[in-house]
């Protein structure tokens, strides 16, 4: 076999088959003799990157009295009940709240930018600089974040980076007050003027993790032969099992389950979608699902998996669309999202976005469990791992871009001191605390991200 060389099995390795590349999960035996786990598993930091647009009611002067975003108290004693990221709080040791910064690249600078925030923002949170005004081919705006990251650490991976989303994002041209539509259809960008298109289809974004390996007429036959992608390496999974104690056997196997529990639940949703049935999302690609939290849940085990098998260390994640008039149920509001974040200062109003913010934050134990149950090594990929969640906007009623909400979950490597808030000071840009966090990641030799004017301390 191709990946039995010497001692120990090589840590990139893959089993493959005719459209397949299926990369296994770290193992006992990748690590060489006489070397420990740790020292065998140790290596950057995951990333992921998660925007959620337009504001939140705690950014709102009344919001913020009813601390609907962050908690009152700053350092380590703090109460998450009354806030929307009450769903966090069995992870508060793994959590940094970072409140009150703004993101002053995201507002206009001259007139005839006055009203197009909704085009302006996504391209601002994780670049931190603002967008060139046009229509045409001259974007500009800067690099962002995720992409200086995957361009130091993740070049060793079989995909640098993965780019995902939920909502609609393949619009083009121009979309308003003068600006492209890729401004507000990516969060990343490889350059000031490469931005980089975001996967909406988990069927599409399976594909990419695991059949990395073949070329797309590959996977089209593979697809048409209606097998799973493990019914063409189960010679090499047996063949690497002789190689495997009791242990590594647990391990592979799970991971295997968990690769082909994913794709029958992507199976499902497309055959469902095939039916006929009419559709709440008749506009999306048969692999997305029309539940809201079925969608966010498949790509959240895409990543999971994906940061098992070390396929890829970072993504980042577009969870929803500033003009969007989805209606999220679940969340025990029945009003659509963009209408229900002009809440007009209404008290009632502002609640109610609140409770739809709560919702949207309470995706995320979801991945955090799947995370904390994955061991790479001695530890799990929660301790590896940092999740940056937050949006360019603060009061959706009035598009400022002040008091935005910000938070980290994820011990990344050790970096991340977690329970704990920190309140900005008035008119500290967003960007500094972007620029600590490069740091954190292991960027130590950037000085300046964005509109930055320094460090933002992130511990007490």
């Amino acid at each position: 076999m191709e990946y039995i060389t010497g001692a120990a099995i090589p840590r990139r390795t893959f089993l493959r088959g005719l459209g397949v590349s299926v990369s296994l999960p770290f193992l006992d035996a990748m690590v060489p003799a006489g070397r420990g786990w740790k020292a065998a598993a140790e290596g950057p930091t995951r990333l992921v990157a998660i925007e959620m647009v337009h504001g939140a009611a705690g950014s709102n002067a009344w919001g913020r009295t009813q601390n609907y975003w962050s908690p009152a108290a700053t350092g380590r004693d703090f109460d998450l009940t009354p806030s929307a990221l009450s769903p966090l709080d069995p992870y508060r040791k793994y959590l940094t709240i970072i409140s009150d910064t703004d993101v002053e690249p995201a507002e206009a600078t001259k007139p005839k930018e006055i009203g197009g925030d909704h085009f302006r923002s996504s391209a601002t949170f994780l670049t931190q600089s603002h967008p060139r005004q046009t229509e045409g081919s001259d974007i500009f705006v800067g690099k962002s974040l995720d992409q200086m990251f995957a361009q130091r650490f993740g070049q060793e991976t079989p995909v640098p980076s993965m780019q995902l989303c939920i909502e609609n994002v393949d619009q083009s041209g121009g979309c308003a007050y003068g600006y492209a539509c890729v401004y507000t259809d990516t969060i990343s960008w490889a350059s000031p003027t490469d931005p980089l298109p975001m996967v909406r289809d988990p069927r599409v974004a399976f594909d990419q993790l695991f059949g990395a390996g073949g070329s797309p007429e590959q996977r089209a036959a593979r697809r048409r032969t209606n097998k799973s992608i493990l019914d063409f390496i189960t010679g090499r999974v047996d063949q690497l099992k002789g190689r495997l104690g009791p242990a590594d056997l647990i391990r592979l196997d799970r991971y295997l389950e968990h690769v082909r529990e994913l794709e029958r639940r992507i199976e499902r949703v497309e055959d469902q979608n095939a039916s006929g049935e009419a559709r709440e999302l008749p506009e999306a690609p048969a692999g997305v699902p029309d539940s809201f939290r079925e969608h966010v849940q498949l790509m959240f085990d895409l990543q999971a998996l994906a940061f098992a098998s070390d396929v890829t260390r970072v993504f980042s994640f577009k969870m929803g669309r500033d003009s969007s008039a989805r209606i999220f149920p679940e969340s025990g509001v029945h009003k659509p999202f963009h209408p229900a974040s002009h809440h007009g200062g209404n008290e009632g109003n502002i609640t109610d976005f609140s409770e739809i913010n709560r919702y949207h934050v309470g995706m995320l134990p979801y991945f955090l469990d799947k995370l904390e149950s994955t061991m790479e090594g001695d530890t799990h990929l929660l301790d590896r791992t940092m999740i940056v969640y937050g949006s360019p906007m603060g009061d959706p009623n009035i598009h400022n871009h002040k008091r935005c909400p910000l938070f980290v979950v994820g011990g990344a490597n050790g970096r991340m001191d977690g329970n704990l808030h920190l309140r900005a000071a008035p008119g500290t840009p967003m960007a500094n605390v972007m620029l600590s966090l490069a740091h954190k990641l292991g960027l130590d030799d950037m000085e300046k991200f964005g509109n930055s004017t320094g460090d933002f301390s992130l511990t007490v």
